[in-house]
């Protein structure tokens, strides 16, 4: 059974850092594609940032390039998302996702976790 757990969620001020982690398990982690997606309320879940399997290749969505940075261990079958001067806007659950492709698009991810709640008060 394939299990992606999100953990390190939580409340900080704007401006200051969390780091989101994801632990797999059940499945091959190396040969993932790994991605991070949020989802506020009321919008649709969106792409945040998305690494190879090797952690070579690194994409990010506009609105959080230069402030936050994913990261992975294969050895370690975990994922981070390392989240800096936070804003207001960052506010929402926080899901990670494993596919087969390298890809911005939420449909091409086959496994997701449960999600963590980012909150980011102003």
């Amino acid at each position: 059974q394939v299990q992606l757990v999100e953990s390190g969620g939580g409340l900080a001020q704007a401006g200051g850092s969390l780091r989101l982690s994801c632990a797999a398990s059940g499945l091959t982690f190396s040969m993932y594609e790994m991605g991070w997606f949020r989802q506020a309320p009321g919008k649709e879940r969106e792409f945040v940032a998305r690494i190879s399997r090797s952690g070579l290749s690194l994409f990010y969505a506009d609105s959080v390039k230069g402030r936050f940075t994913i990261s992975r261990d294969n050895a370690k079958n975990t994922v981070w998302l390392q989240m800096n001067s936070l804003k207001p806007e960052d506010t929402a659950v926080y899901y990670c996702a494993a596919g087969d492709f390298l890809a911005t698009q939420r449909l091409q991810y086959v496994y997701w976790g449960q999600g963590t709640q980012v909150t980011v008060s102003s």
